[in-house]
């Protein structure tokens, strides 16, 4: 799979509290959390954001708190991909879970720039800015993680396996 899209960059350590603050957990539908991404960051972030865009994240992206949330608000935001310097463990889960997919580059983040388009190939790794003409490498997406996310997320996944 393609994804193609405008790079929405944001730096080190963002917790799952700035991805989707708690006052907003009392829902879990993923258009009206994606109407508050990162507003625990900016407020106004998710205005800038069109479906498609692809998060650029520093190092340690979705520490904090297990909240299931904060993939879901990001999905929610129409963003379908996050390329990240490192992610947090148990973010890394739920994001595959909930149908995200994840990248990391290390420090290649560096090099690339808010506003700049990637090309993501999930099947080979090969992650391209348009922009400046860069190509980094991250092993591609393992099928098994493919299958989850392909299936809109876990619960997809076994549904299907299960006959649903």
């Amino acid at each position: 799979m393609i994804f193609k899209g405008t790079v929405r960059k944001v730096g080190d350590h963002i917790d799952t509290d700035a991805i989707i603050p708690a006052v907003y957990l009392v829902t879990g539908d993923p258009k009206i959390l994606g109407e508050k991404c990162m507003a625990g960051l900016d407020p106004d972030w998710v205005k800038q954001v069109k479906p498609g865009d692809i998060l650029v994240a520093g190092r340690n992206f979705g520490c904090g708190s297990s909240r299931e949330h904060a993939p879901i608000a990001i999905l929610g935001a129409g963003i379908p991909v996050v390329v990240g310097h490192s992610f947090a463990r148990i973010f890394y889960r739920n994001a595959f879970n909930t149908g995200l997919l994840l990248f990391e580059i290390g420090d290649g983040i560096c090099e690339i720039q808010d506003g700049d388009t990637l090309e993501i190939n999930t099947e080979t790794g090969v992650i391209t800015d348009a922009t400046s003409g860069k190509t980094f490498s991250c092993p591609p997406i393992p099928a098994s993680m493919a299958e989850i996310v392909n299936a809109g997320g876990l619960v997809g996944y076994v549904k299907s396996r299960l006959g649903n």
